[in-house]
C-alpha cells in the first residue's frame, strides 16, 4: 500500500491596498523612518480598509488565489485551517466565516490561535489529518487585522509600529510521492512567558461582564510586549527549531535552499542567518514591506518567494517560526 503524505500544491495571498510608510507614523506618535528601520526593518505595512476588508474577506481573497493556481474548484476542500489572533468575532472564528464566503457549507473548520507561529501550527494540522486519509484537500490560512490592536500613540509606539495587516493560504493535498512533500513538522511552545506578549483584554476571567467600558480603555487593552526577553528567546528557539527539522530528516544547514522565517524583526531574522552560516540567497525576508503580519506572514512571505523562482521543484525549503505563548515551530518541506 502506498504511503500518504502531504505536499502544499497552491499559495495565495492578500494585503490590503493602504500602504502606511514610517514617515505616516509621525501623524499618530512620536517617531522616524531611522528609528523604526534602525530597530525593526520595516520601512512601511499595510493596513485593512473599513468596510472593504475583514480578517475572513482577506483569508477569502488569498484561499481564492492559492486554490486558482493549484487547478482546483473549491469544491475539492474538505479541510480549513485558520489560524489568527485577530478574528472578526470574539467567537465563531473567521473560519466560519470564510468558509460561508467561499460556498463550503458542511466542510470541516478548525481554528488555532498560535499567534506567529500560527501558520506552521496549522500546516501540521493539515498534515497530520491528510496522513491518515481522513482529508484530501485542505487550506490552511493565516489572517490578520492588527492595525486596529494597537496603541498609535507615543507611549504604544514600540508595539504599533511593527504590525500589519494581511492575510496567505496554501493549498495543502495527499500525494504518495515521497520525493516532493512535507517531510516534518516540529511544534513547541512555552506558557511561562505568556505574559512577556499579550493582549489581556477582553477576557473572561473578569468579576462582571468581560468587557466593560472601564477595561476599554485601561491598559488591559493593549498590546504588551517585553521586546528584550521576545528578542532574547527567539534567536535560541529559531535556531533550536530549524536544526530539530534539518536533524530529524538527515541534513545540514548547508543543504537548505531557502529558510523563510516568521517576519518578526530583521534583526531577529539577520541574527540567526548569521549564527546558521546561511547567504542572503538562502534566506527570504520581506518585512521591509508588510510588517510584521503575524499568523499570515509566513504564507505571504512563502507566495512572494515562490513568485519570484526562489522555490523550485526539489528544492528544500524550511519554514520556522517563533511567536506570543511562547510558541516555536518548524517545517521542512521537499518541494
Amino acid at each position: 500500500m502506498n504511503t500518504l503524505h502531504s505536499k502544499i500544491t497552491g499559495l495565495g495571498y492578500y494585503v490590503p491596498e493602504t500602504i502606511v510608510k514610517n514617515d505616516d507614523l509621525k501623524q499618530y506618535m512620536d517617531t522616524s523612518d531611522t528609528w523604526i528601520q534602525e530597530r525593526t526593518g520595516i520601512q512601511q505595512r499595510r493596513w485593512f480598509t473599513y468596510g472593504k476588508d475583514t480578517n475572513a474577506s482577506m483569508a477569502t481573497a488569498a484561499s481564492r488565489m492559492a486554490l486558482d493556481r493549484a487547478g482546483l474548484d473549491t469544491s475539492a476542500v474538505d479541510l480549513i485551517v485558520y489560524a489568527t489572533l485577530s478574528p472578526d468575532y470574539y467567537f465563531p472564528g473567521s473560519a466560519f466565516l470564510m468558509q460561508r464566503e467561499l460556498g463550503l457549507e458542511g466542510v470541516a473548520v478548525i481554528d488555532i490561535r498560535q499567534q506567529c507561529s500560527g501558520f506552521v501550527y496549522a500546516l501540521s494540522i493539515a498534515d497530520q489529518f491528510i496522513k491518515t486519509g481522513m482529508y484530501k484537500t485542505a487550506l490552511v490560512i493565516g489572517s490578520e487585522i492588527q492595525s486596529t490592536l494597537m496603541d498609535k500613540t507615543t507611549e504604544g509606539r514600540g508595539v504599533a509600529v511593527i504590525f500589519g495587516d494581511g492575510a496567505g493560504a496554501a493549498v495543502v493535498q495527499a500525494t504518495t510521492d515521497p520525493s516532493h512533500r512535507i517531510l516534518s513538522t516540529h511544534l513547541h511552545a512555552d506558557g511561562r512567558f505568556a505574559e512577556e506578549l499579550y493582549l489581556k483584554d477582553p477576557g473572561s476571567s473578569r468579576p462582571d461582564h468581560f468587557i466593560t467600558p472601564e477595561t476599554a480603555t485601561e491598559s488591559g487593552s493593549s498590546v504588551v510586549m517585553n521586546g528584550n526577553a521576545v528578542f532574547k528567546h527567539a534567536v535560541v528557539r529559531f535556531m533550536e527549531v530549524i536544526n530539530e527539522s534539518l536533524t530529524a530528516n538527515g541534513y545540514q544547514p548547508d543543504d537548505l535552499s531557502l529558510l523563510v522565517p516568521h517576519q518578526a524583526n530583521i534583526r531577529i531574522s539577520n541574527y540567526v542567518q548569521q549564527q546558521m552560516g546561511l547567504p542572503d540567497e538562502k534566506v527570504f525576508n520581506n518585512i521591509q514591506y508588510y510588517g510584521n503580519t503575524t499568523a499570515a506572514s509566513i504564507p505571504i512571505a512563502l507566495t512572494e518567494a515562490f513568485d519570484q523562482g526562489r522555490v523550485k521543484s526539489g528544492d528544500l525549503v524550511c519554514l520556522a517560526a517563533f511567536g506570543s505563548g511562547f510558541t516555536w515551530a518548524s517545517a521542512l518541506i521537499r518541494w
